[in-house]
């Protein structure tokens, strides 16, 4: 069907979603109760044309979706892909889990009090130029207080308070009412630190960063992260809202996400959050990737999410930093 006609039936599935009565609870795992995990977005057909992607965390929680007609149901592309996680990690050798600098992007860093996410990229902010990663990468779920250090590597990675580059200067806080639309903060690099920002598999990211609108479904993107490295996938949904994520004490609502499936096997895992996934076709930064499924996709390796990066930087006040020639933080 047309994009917009898509988009209207993905509006009809939400509202029905949002007004079902507490019958729609369904059992978890251990026998208790708990409201269905749907999300739902937009997923490509060729021609232009589009299709409403429900995504579900157990086959259980198709109990949850309205009744809009066999017409409707040949529109809407349904998959189980089990829950989806922050991005947090377990430690696993590998270059760049290493102390490294200059700092580049893709490398292990954390908060003290996280094991290990990825550092994506560099930006400017009022504070001074900054490493851009995840929320509950550096500001540890919004446990972290504005001043606290930023170490490279994570300490999963062996960390230690001498490996400070970095203070935390701004986060997003997460609504548990749902309705987020980042996991994002930035910290300030501490003076002297040299930074490397052409340091992308085959080199930097130069913007500009596209609108929301502009990031289509079918593109061929990239990453690289502390834990897979660079990896290929292409976009296979957009727009897609009431994603559920687990974080260690809450679940957490995102909405206006960005979905990606790798092209061979997973396009990210756990210690890959913070990465910024580019486009393919013209090295565009995209999208800041903060959770992911294990399970799921076309390829059964399971999907990635992320966060419009024009979005990410317009709530956090950033720029992203396009000159490659400013080898350290002044």
């Amino acid at each position: 069907m047309h994009p917009d006609s898509a988009r209207e039936l993905k509006a009809l599935l939400l509202e029905g979603l949002r007004s079902a009565p507490p019958t729609a609870l369904t059992a978890d795992r251990a026998g208790g109760a708990r409201w269905p995990h749907v999300a739902v977005g937009l997923t490509p057909v060729a021609g232009g044309r589009a299709r409403v992607a429900v995504r579900l965390e157990e086959d259980g929680d198709r109990a949850a979706l309205p009744d809009l007609g066999r017409a409707a149901d040949a529109e809407i592309d349904i998959r189980v892909i089990g829950p989806v996680r922050a991005y947090s990690s377990s430690p696993t050798p590998g270059e760049l889990q290493r102390r490294t600098r200059p700092l580049r992007p893709g490398v292990s860093v954390a908060h003290p009090g996280v094991t290990a996410g990825t550092l994506g990229g560099f930006v400017r902010t009022a504070a001074g130029p900054a490493i851009l990663s995840n929320n509950h990468v550096l500001a540890a779920s919004d446990a972290a207080s504005v001043g606290d250090p930023i170490l490279q590597p994570g300490p999963a990675d062996g960390g230690r308070p001498d490996d400070r580059v970095a203070t935390l200067t701004a986060y997003r806080p997460f609504r548990s009412d749902g309705g987020n639309l980042v996991d994002a903060a930035v910290a300030a690099l501490d003076a002297g630190v040299a930074i490397d920002l052409a340091a992308y598999p085959g080199g930097p990211l130069l913007g500009p960063v596209p609108p929301a609108d502009e990031i289509d479904p079918d593109e061929a993107v990239e990453k690289v992260g502390r834990t897979t490295a660079h990896t290929a996938g292409r976009i296979t949904a957009v727009e897609v809202d009431g994603v559920a994520v687990q974080y260690d004490e809450e679940i957490f609502g995102f909405d206006d996400q960005v979905e990606v499936e790798g092209t061979s096997g997973p396009f990210s895992a756990g210690g890959d959050s913070g990465s910024v996934i580019w486009r393919s076709r013209d090295r565009a930064p995209l999208a800041l990737l903060f959770a992911g499924s294990s399970t799921g996709g076309s390829n059964g390796a399971g999907l990635t999410f992320a966060n419009p990066l024009v979005t990410v930087l317009d709530l956090l006040g950033a720029e992203w930093w396009t000159d490659p020639l400013s080898p350290t933080a002044r």
